[in-house]
């Protein structure tokens, strides 16, 4: 499964630089700023789950990682800090989670997780007609990793 989600990694993040923003339409550059909010929102979510579950941290830490990747590719500005603050799980808000409590069961965290990265993949496949070539080409791609990360939230780890 490590090897797996490491080559799913790799290949998703290959070629997604955030130089198409040049020259993009004004409905292009809302899609990327919307998909760049969206990953920086789930990044939330990840630390707060690690800070709420700290045995979860070590399998969570690449999927965070690739998450902070994704929205550095839609153009936000990271902040996120390698370490992984109590007060993170205050950032868990979003779809799935209005309250932004993190379950107290680890099973139900990575539900949520698993949940948010599902609606955010599905969300952003039915972006892909919207939006040019390039930014549909990583959206594509950012799409397919969430989709892969569903899997390792959900199967991959018995």
């Amino acid at each position: 499964m490590s090897a797996a989600g490491a080559a799913l990694l790799v290949g998703c993040s290959g070629g997604s630089d955030s130089g198409g923003t040049q020259g993009g339409t004004p409905a292009a550059d809302r899609a990327r700023a919307r998909a760049a909010r969206d990953s920086e929102g789930l990044a939330g979510r990840y630390e707060a789950v690690m800070a709420a579950h700290p045995g979860l941290a070590e399998r969570l830490r690449p999927l965070h990682a690739e998450v902070v990747r994704h929205a550095e590719a839609f153009g936000a500005v990271s902040t996120a800090s390698p370490e992984v603050s109590p007060s993170a799980s205050a950032r868990a808000a979003g779809p799935g989670n209005a309250s932004g409590a993190v379950p107290t069961v680890e099973k139900d965290a990575l539900a949520l997780l698993a949940a948010a990265e599902r609606e955010l993949a599905d969300r952003r496949a039915e972006a892909l007609l919207e939006v040019p070539g390039e930014l549909a080409r990583l959206l594509a791609s950012v799409a397919a990793a969430g989709a892969a990360h569903v899997y390792l939230l959900t199967e991959g780890h018995g």
